[in-house]
């Protein structure tokens, strides 16, 4: 079984997004922002990281860039869901070393569509 990283400072966001991963048969590991994601990451093996741009502490990009820079998270993807959708911050994006951009409000099936994609 796959194990994804789901990070979102929303408590409900972080609910729909851990249900209709769960019920594709995902593992899901919550986490309320970029450092405790990062500080679970570190602690454990994930398949793939799905975080929001905007959050206390440490946003989306900052924890993209953070994992990109140990050897142990260079390969894993991580996919971006966020409301922003302008080109600059998909740029910025790519740029810290994110796999995917997804906007929200999310697709259920998309989310899943990219996800069984990039997963390795």
């Amino acid at each position: 079984m796959h194990s994804i990283l789901a990070v979102d400072d929303s408590a409900s966001m972080r609910k729909m997004v851990s249900f209709t991963l769960t019920g594709a048969g995902y593992h899901v590991v919550e986490a309320v922002d970029g450092e405790d994601a990062f500080e679970k990451a570190v602690g454990a093996k994930f398949d793939l990281v799905l975080t929001d741009q905007n959050m206390p502490r440490l946003d989306g990009l900052g924890l993209t860039r953070k994992l990109r820079g140990d050897p142990r998270f260079q390969s894993i993807p991580i996919l971006i869901l966020t409301t922003e959708s302008g080109d600059l911050m998909k740029q910025a994006g790519r740029a810290a070393g994110a796999t995917g951009w997804l906007v929200k409000p999310f697709d259920p099936t998309r989310l899943l569509e990219v996800i069984q994609k990039v997963i390795r």
